[in-house]
């Protein structure tokens, strides 16, 4: 079987080196010259929460020839419809390309390659790209987890969920869209929130102003999400949809409480939409507290707090200052 990861970046680097220390064939595709380069000569340093470097094929995405069986992907959704196009000669008639993207990106992918060939997949660790050649593991050993879905038949599903467990737990989600919510409830949270402070996840749970306002966009999630007919899926063992929906003033203090302790095991993860901002790039808000805001409207819910942290993280795409202040942004919301 022939398989690559195209956006092989942070997060790619270190499932790639995973895959390829399993003794498995795997392209690691960039567009970064200089990260392709140190790949080649001195092979994938994944540091962090593991330490290991691994020997990798790294290629530059002008020098991909013949087809893929299975194409993972790993680029930010803000250009899917040109690199979709771009990729879709490469990928196998029979083939399968995983998204492992933000946001709810399978509908669109679906629509070029067709259902069959789609598959899924919403990962729940997290990585940060520290150099050419080298990624940061910024989760728990033991939360290196992946709920993998098909949009369609699912094409090489047994493949892609093979590949994925050479690095964590791997479950085949029969309601891939719920598993999806799961995380984009999370992102819309922790990496928005985030990415509006400059704070990591854990520091974002641990602080009582952030949290109320991580709370209030997770209700909001929870709400559009039963409002549109969505079970979400748990995590990690975790019925979060129950956990954190709350109706009086002791199951919100309950919910309340259990953040920090939710957000344990990913409290060094730093939102790669911050790290975007902060090398001069667009994020993907859109697609994922924006997707929260479209699908709110979609079936009636208001979503005011995920709809002010699009708005604010636009303003800090186009250079407003990133600080933890910022979350003073939300007070006319919470009173």
């Amino acid at each position: 079987m022939r398989a690559m990861i195209y956006g092989a970046g942070a997060l790619g680097t270190v499932l790639g080196a995973y895959i390829a220390r399993a003794g498995r064939e795997i392209d690691l595709v960039n567009r970064n010259r200089a990260h392709v380069a140190a790949l080649r000569e001195k092979g994938a340093h994944v540091v962090g929460t593991a330490d290991f470097t691994q020997q990798v094929n790294a290629l530059l995405p002008e020098e991909l020839t013949g087809q893929y069986d299975v194409i993972i992907l790993m680029t930010k959704q803000q250009h899917n419809a040109e690199v979709v196009r771009f990729l879709k000669p490469f990928l196998k008639e029979d083939g399968a390309l995983c998204t492992c993207q933000n946001g709810l990106p399978e509908p669109a992918i679906a629509e070029e390659i067709g259902a069959d060939r789609t598959l899924g997949c919403a990962i729940a660790w997290g990585a940060t790209f520290r150099g050419e050649g080298v990624s940061e593991l910024t989760s728990d050993p033991s939360a290196l987890t992946f709920s993998l879905g098909a949009y369609g038949k699912g094409n090489h599903l047994a493949d892609v969920k093979a590949l994925f467990e050479c690095m964590g737990t791997v479950v085949v989600e029969k309601n891939f869209i719920g598993a999806r919510w799961s995380k984009l409830l999370i992102n819309s949270a922790f990496s928005g929130l985030s990415t509006v402070t400059g704070a990591t996840f854990g520091e974002v749970a641990k602080n009582k102003a952030s949290r109320k306002v991580a709370q209030r966009i997770i209700k909001e999630c929870i709400d559009v999400a039963k409002a549109a007919g969505i079970a979400i899926e748990p995590v990690q063992g975790h019925k979060i949809d129950k956990l954190f929906d709350y109706r009086g003033a002791l199951k919100k203090a309950i919910s309340f409480a259990l953040i920090p302790v939710a957000m344990k095991k990913h409290a060094g993860l730093i939102a790669s939409m911050l790290q975007d901002i902060r090398n001069g790039k667009p994020c993907e808000i859109d697609s994922i507290n924006g997707a929260v805001c479209a699908f709110g409207k979609k079936v009636g819910v208001p979503t005011p707090f995920n709809e002010r942290t699009v708005a604010i993280v636009h303003e800090l795409e186009n250079g407003a200052p990133i600080a933890f202040s910022n979350i003073a942004r939300y007070d006319d919301l919470l009173k």
